[in-house]
């Protein structure tokens, strides 16, 4: 078995782990790897160095909503795009003002977003949001009827490569994007490959985190 002593030995342990994943690593999974409970300024520093490592590389580590991962560099993604037989996917402009909608004002029902917008709300619309993993019910607002309140998930923070809903840019920004296509819109939805936001990070996915379990939060002993 491979014998862990210096902190380049963990970092490989973690490149591996990263690079072979299908998803995400939240902070939590990552500790899954070592049966040494390091505190969260080790993680921080073993991340930051893996981060750096692949800093003039083609591919770089990223921290999303949901964890960690490996991903290709924007300015590299349109050389790949040569290499895909699919078209991206195209979103109607009803679709794309009540992603916009949720994002900005959530968590909100179909009655808020028919307010905002002016018109019906076709359930395809809802349907092709929550059918993408962008949008899910989170509950019920207690009004006759008690209808569903849809709010955006991490799967919408990690597509965009976002940490958190504070990154998310300005209405106006999405609006134009709306309105370079007056029938159709297209939603870039960000690189390649595999971050999240991690634990150790308390600001990175602040209505969305989740908290460190009791015993991880008790700092042991760092890598000399």
């Amino acid at each position: 078995m491979l014998q862990l002593r210096k902190p380049e030995d963990y970092k490989r342990v973690l490149e591996t782990a990263l690079l072979a994943a299908a998803e995400p690593l939240s902070l939590a999974e990552l500790k899954k790897l070592f049966d040494d409970p390091f505190d969260d300024d080790t993680w921080r520093t073993l991340l930051d160095d893996l981060r750096r490592d692949w800093a003039e590389c083609g591919v770089e580590l990223v921290q999303l909503a949901s964890g960690w991962r490996f991903q290709t560099r924007t300015e590299y993604q349109v050389f790949l795009d040569r290499l895909k037989n699919e078209r991206p996917p195209k979103y109607s402009r009803a679709v794309m003002e009540t992603l916009a909608i949720i994002a900005y004002r959530q968590p909100v029902t179909r009655g808020d977003i028919e307010e905002i917008r002016g018109v019906a709300v076709s359930p395809g619309v809802i349907k092709t949001l929550e059918g993408r993993g962008w949008v899910d019910a989170v509950g019920q607002r207690d009004s006759p009827g008690r209808p569903a309140l849809y709010a955006t998930t991490r799967k919408f923070l990690d597509d965009l490569g976002l940490r958190s809903l504070a990154e998310l840019p300005s209405l106006a920004e999405i609006e134009r994007m709306i309105d370079a296509q007056p029938n159709e819109a297209t939603l870039e939805t960000g690189a390649t490959s595999q971050p999240v936001a991690s634990e150790y990070d308390a600001a990175a996915a602040p209505a969305q985190g989740d908290a460190l379990p009791a015993a991880e939060q008790a700092a042991p002993a760092k890598i000399r």
